[in-house]
């Protein structure tokens, strides 16, 4: 950046030298240095920052800036085995299509009176997941799956007035961050643990850590390292059985295939719509949900918003709208149980379309469909000499971890060798589950070929 005071900036605002003396006129300053003050001596910068020389050309800046995106690798050059709660699936263009519409892509904060159809949108999806999840009542979708989990947890600890929730230690990693950041101060949070053998929760811990101060038990289904947790009743019976609610983290695209979480008691269901027609765009689109039952204690301990259909004033004429408005942050602030900010309604518009393009049979299919070819990886990764798949001794959906310890490979080699030939490896659990040793979680969904899996199997041979 230039150092000369009379350079103006093509892309900063009031950098030309007479607009910038004239501010500092109105605001009573001679130097904009005296607008630092405050800041100690000894903590303020000296000398020049190591910055490149300014493009002011804005063909430059483009060039500049288009050499540097095109240093990204993408999932349409690489073929991705990258799971671990942001999944490649298959976008239907349907679904770009909708939430490009400018009267989903730029509404925001709008009343049903100037801002017709986003409010019918919104409660088309939450009917929609509502009927995938069987459960009566979904919000418009939160950040994530962290916040979601978060808020359900927050939701449990005021509907019993307890100040613990117990987790499942086989809980995605960047989730537990984020519940621990969130709870706090206000909700313990204490791990259970699991079955080395199955993954599966280990019950008997549970039981003993169970007590009159505990909220919520929270358990996922698939788990965060992909099998399905088939003891889903009897946790939510000991949680019942001591007073504590039954939460449970689903992936909504297993439930074509895998009973949702309200069938073996869960009180509260929450997770990411990812899945449903949502890009991965480097990490994240992600929103959260939360569903539960018609009940006012639930209902109310809500802190996002709901929408209902309503009869109006005009005979035969119904309208959309909030439900119960005042329990928000929106309508008490302050006195909000906790604040709701911009949300990720666009996303739930999105995962509206793939639903209805979907419907029950095709969501079936899906989920055929991906446990086959997931099946079908961990076959053909097994019969690899020294990699034991999937690690545990359960029932795997999309994501299984591959044992590399019996390899000589460590995992940060095999998939930089991996990245080389155009493939993501799995994700590296050696430092969040250091338990398991060398180990990845791989991800099969319906995007992946047989020869994608085929083509991995080959590479992985070759360097093992």
């Amino acid at each position: 950046m230039s150092n000369n005071k009379d350079y103006v900036h093509p892309y900063i605002p009031n950098s030309v030298p007479e607009v910038k003396a004239k501010m500092l006129e109105v605001i009573g300053v001679k130097d904009i240095e005296e607008l630092y003050d405050d800041i100690p001596d000894n903590l303020r910068f000296k000398g020049e920052l190591n910055l490149p020389e300014a493009l002011p050309s804005e063909f430059s800046l483009k060039k500049h800036v288009e050499s540097i995106l095109s240093k990204n690798k993408t999932c349409q050059e690489y073929t991705s085995f990258l799971g671990g709660s942001c999944w490649p699936h298959y976008i239907p263009a349907i679904c770009d299509e909708i939430n490009q519409r400018s009267e989903f892509l730029t509404a925001y904060a709008g009343e049903p009176y100037e801002d017709h159809g986003r409010f019918q949108a919104l409660f088309e999806y939450e009917s929609l997941m509502a009927e995938l999840l069987d459960l009566d009542v979904v919000n418009v979708p939160t950040y994530d799956w962290c916040q979601a989990v978060s808020t359900s947890m927050r939701m449990a600890e005021r509907i019993t007035r307890r100040g613990e929730v117990l987790v499942v230690d086989t809980v995605a990693p960047d989730r537990l961050l984020a519940i621990r950041n969130y709870c706090k101060p206000t909700v313990k949070v204490a791990l259970v643990k699991h079955s080395p053998e199955t993954g599966l929760i280990d019950l008997d811990d549970l039981k003993k850590k169970m007590s009159g101060d505990i909220a919520g038990v929270y358990i996922e289904n698939p788990s965060f390292l992909g099998f399905i947790e088939t003891q889903g009743q009897e946790v939510a019976d000991i949680a019942h059985k001591n007073g504590a609610l039954s939460i449970v983290g689903v992936d909504p695209g297993t439930l074509g295939v895998i009973a949702p979480p309200s069938h073996y008691g869960a009180d509260i269901t929450c997770g990411d719509i990812q899945p449903l027609g949502i890009r991965m765009n480097y990490g994240g689109a992600l929103a959260g949900f939360i569903a539960t039952r018609d009940e006012e204690k639930f209902v109310m301990e809500y802190p996002s918003r709901l929408f209902g259909i309503s009869k109006t004033a005009v005979d035969g004429e119904w309208g959309f709208g909030d439900v119960a408005y005042d329990r928000t942050s929106f309508g008490v602030r302050e006195k909000g149980k906790e604040f709701i900010g911009t949300g990720t309604a666009l996303w739930g518009i999105t995962a509206a379309v793939y639903l209805s393009l979907m419907g029950p049979r095709g969501m079936k299919d899906l989920g055929k469909h991906i446990m086959q070819k997931s099946q079908y990886a961990i076959k053909k990764l097994s019969q690899i000499k020294g990699v034991k798949t999937p690690r545990f001794q359960s029932v795997h959906f999309k994501d299984f971890v591959v044992d590399f310890n019996d390899t000589p490979k460590p995992v940060s080699e095999i998939n930089r060798f991996l990245l080389d030939k155009g493939i993501f490896g799995g994700r590296d659990l050696s430092r969040d589950f250091p338990e398991l040793g060398q180990s990845a979680l791989y991800c099969v969904t319906e995007v992946h070929s047989q020869d994608d899996i085929d083509t991995l199997v080959e590479v992985l041979n070759e360097y093992l």
